[in-house]
């Protein structure tokens, strides 16, 4: 049986890897994210049944479900984008790179008007100078150089 080459790890660039880790990083902060309200409510030591809207406004119980249901989809997201990024799919890197800015912008705004998250603003820079390196653009197929063509 004749072995499998891997062609990418010798073409991959190290911005890549570097990325990969920064979404690994993000992936266990915002799965923290996840279960910190929960635990801070003791909502997974007991079982609740407070209701999660009262009227038209959530409650308490409610915004903490809400709260953790988000970040835990963001985390799986999280892990989708990884496994394609690492594949070296176009689409992964278009996703990362929008997901990054939305997430710096919600950063800085947080940065300026709240409580700033610096660990998830570094991620996020490290990641968006790791993108916008030209090597990772032309393995991703973003960046062309001159005659060359995508099929």
């Amino acid at each position: 049986m004749q072995k499998r080459k891997k062609i990418w790890t010798t073409k991959r660039p190290i911005a890549v890897t570097i990325v990969a880790w920064g979404i690994v990083l993000l992936f266990l902060i915002r799965l923290y994210q996840v279960f910190e309200p929960l635990i801070r409510m003791h909502i997974l030591e007991n079982r609740y049944t407070a209701p999660l809207i009262s009227g038209a406004r959530l409650t308490p119980f409610g915004s903490t479900v809400l709260t953790s249901g988000s970040y835990l989809i963001l985390s799986l997201v999280g892990i989708v984008v990884l496994f394609g990024f690492l594949r070296l799919h176009r689409w992964a890197w278009v996703v990362l790179m929008a997901w990054t800015g939305v997430s710096l912008t919600v950063t800085l705004i947080d940065y300026f008007y709240s409580r700033p998250n610096y660990l998830v603003m570094a991620s996020n820079i490290i990641i968006a100078v790791g993108l916008s390196q030209a090597d990772v653009q032309r393995i991703f197929h973003i960046r062309l150089d001159q005659g060359e063509h995508h099929d």
